[in-house]
């Protein structure tokens, strides 16, 4: 499998497709960092090589931890590239959930029965989604975060680490949930939200002219 990135995220999913022996064959980064390139082979992105970027031969994921990063390579890799997912053996997944592709599940996630986690979705250490929850395309739901039952997050949503969600609650797309938040009402889209009730202080522009 190939990565794109080279950070501490790639570090992580290196672990883990090695944990299920898994061959990493290559990794692509933009602006690899001097340190990086003294110790490992990393060849261009996309972004330096263009057109030219290769068709590779085997499934990729894109190892960058920033949602907003994940989404706008998928746009430029999704003609050269079949997408893998690095899924760790100590998760639990249910038979009847679904995972998108370029999807990355970190060390005891847990993710329940009807439970749909999109495509280039990052579930991070014991991060707990229940049952009928629905995680959109490259959201990230952050270490320790709980999401109660028929939960929906929308694309590009970051839950912070520890945040807990009640059950039926709507977050829109590309919100911030601060670490600690619990969330006891819908939140729209474009929102951060903090603290306990979460209250929103902020919105932010849309990501993409969509």
């Amino acid at each position: 499998m190939y990565l794109y990135g080279a950070g501490g995220h790639s570090k992580v999913i290196t672990d883990i497709l090695n944990s299920i022996g898994v061959e990493v064959s290559g990794v692509f980064d933009d602006k690899p960092s001097e340190a990086k390139l003294k110790t490992m082979t990393i060849n261009s992105g996309v972004r330096v090589q263009g057109e030219s970027f290769p068709k590779l031969d085997a499934p990729l994921i894109i190892s960058v931890g920033d949602n907003f990063r994940r989404a706008e390579l998928d746009l430029m890799l999704r003609d050269n590239a079949e997408y893998g997912q690095a899924i760790h053996g100590t998760t639990i997944i249910s038979a009847k959930a679904s995972v998108g592709e370029g999807t990355v599940i970190l060390q005891g996630a847990i993710v329940q029965s009807a439970a749909k986690v999109g495509r280039h979705v990052l579930v991070n250490t014991a991060a707990s989604i229940d049952h009928d929850n629905e995680i959109g395309d490259y959201a990230h739901i952050s270490p320790h975060a709980t999401l109660c039952g028929h939960v929906k997050v929308g694309e590009g949503t970051h839950i912070g680490a520890g945040a807990v969600v009640i059950p039926s609650i709507r977050i829109g797309k590309w919100c911030t949930i601060g670490a600690g938040t619990v969330v006891i009402r819908n939140i729209p889209d474009y929102a951060t939200a903090v603290g306990n009730p979460a209250k929103i202080i902020k919105f932010r522009d849309p990501p993409f002219n969509t």
